[in-house]
Order: structure tokens, then C-alpha cells, then sequence
């Protein structure tokens, strides 16, 4: 799979340009950020390597790149801006709880203890 030409790439140049509109800055030297934009893509910013499922390095060809969420791209996992002509609708924050707070771990991981009363 080759990864978009950013010339032929139909989400728009404003999309990168939030980087410079007060959203987080990666922390540490190259951490990558993802940021869900509201019924749009997940922008990632920084260092981070994306592999398909069968561990093949995929080269996005840049350290910002916006990954579909809608799951209509023509050049997936890249956005080609097909979640606009779709309706598709999702929060740009996170579900409430969380649903990792909800996964149970397992009993060798620390983490803290189940606050759930039902758990028992």
C-alpha cells in the first residue's frame, strides 16, 4: 500500500494547519498526539510508525497525517474527506466513562482496583 500523494490528498491543507491553532503540542522529543476531530478524521502529529494488520510498515509520507474514522475512505487508512458527503457523526472527545475504564485487566497489570459495586 502506498501511502497518498499530497497533491492529489482532498482533506484540506486547514486540517494540518490546526497544529499551529493552539492544539497539543507532541510532548518529548517526537512523541506523536492524536487529536479526533469532530466528525472528521484522527489527526496524528509527530513520530509514530503505522503498520497494517499484518505488521507491514506503511509509510505515510509525512508527520502529520489524518486517518479515517468513517471507515468510506477511497485511500485507506488515510481521510480523503468522504466522512463529509456521508453524515458521518462522531464527538471529537472522549465517551464518558471512558470505555478503557471499563476494560478489566488482568490480574499480572497494576492498575487501580474496580471501583465498579456490582464487580463484587
Amino acid at each position: 500500500m502506498t501511502a497518498p500523494d499530497p497533491a492529489e490528498d482532498t482533506v484540506s491543507d486547514a486540517t494540518f494547519a490546526a497544529e499551529d491553532a493552539g492544539h497539543p503540542a507532541p510532548t518529548g522529543a517526537g512523541a506523536a498526539t492524536i487529536t479526533p476531530y469532530r466528525d472528521g478524521p484522527l489527526i496524528v502529529r509527530g513520530d509514530f510508525r503505522l503498520v497494517d494488520t499484518d505488521g507491514v510498515e506503511i509509510d505515510p509520507g509525512r508527520r502529520t497525517v489524518a486517518l479515517c474514522r468513517c471507515g468510506k475512505s477511497g485511500i485507506k487508512p488515510f481521510c480523503d474527506g468522504t466522512h463529509k458527503r456521508t453524515g458521518f457523526s462522531a464527538a471529537s472527545g472522549p465517551a464518558s466513562p471512558r470505555p478503557a475504564a471499563r476494560i478489566p485487566r488482568s490480574f499480572d497489570q497494576p492498575g487501580p482496583e474496580s471501583t465498579d459495586p456490582a464487580a463484587g
